[in-house]
């Protein structure tokens, strides 16, 4: 595990030299947010807070934010002084994902390289999260979306409010739940991770506390409370912090119009093999008892990309059988191939619709490959989405000094 770290550090070392030469690269009022700001420290006692700080854009990721997170990450773990670390978002958004709209541009503009680090620098601060040494507490008090829950999910506790919104909604724009959550969907109860994977359907924070996303749930008015809680203990065990999680804890139970009050349905049509299957038995449920869940389950995945659909719900099910790294490094490889258009311009095309113009009318792949010729094109690419998997170290693939590069 030690040899694990020090190789990721030493990349991510590299990278935050890179991140820091890049800054000179933007104006100065580029944007309102300021990139040496992007994430705020806060702390005493043995608590350390990283605040991520792009309110205007929900707290949206780019490189920038993730190599100083792993920058500051990596400082707590080494000081003898700090016995945990809080992560907590500013505004309504703990954090929307990642910022696709920026990412969408890099892309166009042919930065490619700057694209692929955009990925890296995030997916392996996840891993730095998931293998950290000391209790992590994520503060979900807000939107938690993509990203945003590959940033939290990994720490020890998770605590959602009545405020927090979960989400993982990347086939709508023509990619696939990344940022770890291959890993974390596949273990939900049931089938629910595929449901949530291929729909991209909300959570609420008490649906979130009752699938096991979540460790704790309080009120929204009571964070306040926690957090100063929080910022005096003086600890490293997590039972302490538990404790002083489950003090301000309340009970909170999922809605009536709840998928989770619908599992046994869920399972029975998302436990199919296929995508193809999965619409099929939700229609026939449909179709027998007008169910307005299934209704809008069928109008969700007829919105997104078919293939995102089939390549999500593979990645899902493989994820089941992985690690945290294994799922990170294979998704890592199926991102890289998402947005280089080899195979379809489906994210590009999605960010357009969904984030950009806002025409909500994606074209090009989004209509080439219907669902049922879509076996046929899934079994002819399958190699090249899900490359076999021979590495298990983030960050030092064998003959490349670049996470996944010997691949293509």
């Amino acid at each position: 595990m030690q040899i694990l770290k020090r190789l990721v550090s030493r990349r991510y070392r590299q990278t935050l030299i890179q991140c820091r030469r890049s800054l000179s690269s933007f104006p100065i009022n580029s944007s309102a947010d300021d990139l040496q700001n992007q994430v705020l420290d806060e702390g005493k006692a043995s608590c350390r807070v990283a605040i991520l700080n792009r309110p205007s854009s929900l707290n949206a990721l780019n490189k920038n934010i993730g190599a100083r997170l792993h920058e500051l990450y990596a400082s707590w773990e080494d000081d003898p002084n700090v016995g945990f670390v809080v992560m907590k978002g500013s505004g309504r958004a703990f954090c929307a994902g990642g910022d696709i709209f920026a990412l969408y541009h890099l892309i166009n503009e042919g930065k490619m390289e700057e694209s692929k680090e955009f990925f890296w620098t995030l997916y392996s601060f996840i891993y730095h999260l998931g293998t950290y040494l000391k209790p992590h507490v994520a503060i979900l008090n807000g939107i938690t979306m993509g990203g945003g829950a590959g940033v939290s999910i990994p720490g020890t506790f998770r605590l959602a409010t009545a405020r927090t919104v979960f989400a993982t909604p990347e086939t709508q724009i023509g990619f696939h739940p990344d940022a770890g959550a291959s890993f974390y969907l596949s273990r939900l109860p049931g089938h629910l991770g595929e449901y949530l994977g291929l729909t991209g359907e909300k959570l609420s924070g008490a649906e979130m506390i009752s699938c096991g996303l979540a460790t704790h749930y309080s009120h929204t008015e009571k964070v306040p409370l926690i957090e100063k809680e929080l910022e005096n203990l003086v600890t490293d065990d997590p039972s302490v912090i538990e404790s002083s999680l489950e003090k301000y804890s309340d009970v909170a139970y999922p809605e009536n119009i709840s998928a989770l009050h619908r599992i046994e349905l869920l399972d029975k049509c998302f436990g199919h093999d296929t995508v193809e299957e999965i619409i099929d038995s939700l229609e026939s449920e449909a179709s027998a008892t007008d169910d307005a869940w299934c209704n809008s389950t069928l109008k969700k995945l007829k919105e997104a990309s078919p293939l995102s659909l089939k390549v999500s719900l593979r990645s899902i099910r493989e994820g089941r059988f992985q690690t945290l790294d294994q799922c990170l490094v294979r998704e890592y490889r199926m991102s890289l191939q998402g947005i280089s258009k080899q195979i379809s311009s489906d994210f590009c095309e999605g960010v357009r619709a969904r984030v950009v113009d806002k025409d909500f009318a994606p074209k090009v792949s989004f209509f080439l490959f219907p669902l049922q010729r879509l076996y046929e094109f899934s079994v002819r690419y399958k190699s090249f989405l899900f490359p076999k998997l021979n590495v298990f170290i983030l960050g030092d693939v064998v003959g490349s000094s670049k996470l996944g590069k010997s691949v293509y």
